[in-house]
């Protein structure tokens, strides 16, 4: 049996958290493994999902209100150890600056468009390989 990605997915909005789940479909990529996606709509669904420590990696949407997934991947980055690797969402491409500065792991403009999401979500959820010296 194959092993399942756990994605969690934080939006207030249900269309953009199904523009998620369709543009990712079951598996991203032929070389990682199918997801299993977990939405949450508030902050405090985030960190309750964080703390069961089954997340593989979080996609946050930027344009979240009262508060924006930038915001929260810095929280999460500051305040998770070992955090997931984190997917944001973001609004513009001149936002890039600001996924930076929130310490995102990788970075998609909406609307969600199904290959460059695919790839960048495929990318995040592969094994890492140790650096050697």
């Amino acid at each position: 049996m194959q092993a399942t990605a756990t994605v969690l997915v934080y939006s207030d909005n249900s269309a953009t958290r199904e523009q998620v789940r369709l543009a990712a479909g079951r598996r991203p990529a032929a070389d990682v493994p199918p997801v299993r996606f977990v939405e949450c709509a508030t902050l405090p669904a985030v960190l309750k999902e964080l703390e069961h420590g089954d997340i593989d990696a979080c996609v946050l949407d930027g344009e979240t209100a009262p508060i924006g997934g930038m915001g929260v991947c810095r929280q999460l980055k500051d305040e998770i150890f070992q955090c997931p690797p984190v997917l944001l969402l973001m609004g513009r491409p001149q936002d890039a600056w600001l996924a930076t500065w929130s310490r995102a792991d990788a970075a998609v403009t909406l609307p969600v468009e199904p290959v460059e999401f695919a790839g960048a979500l495929a990318a995040l959820l592969r094994p890492r390989k140790p650096v050697t010296a």
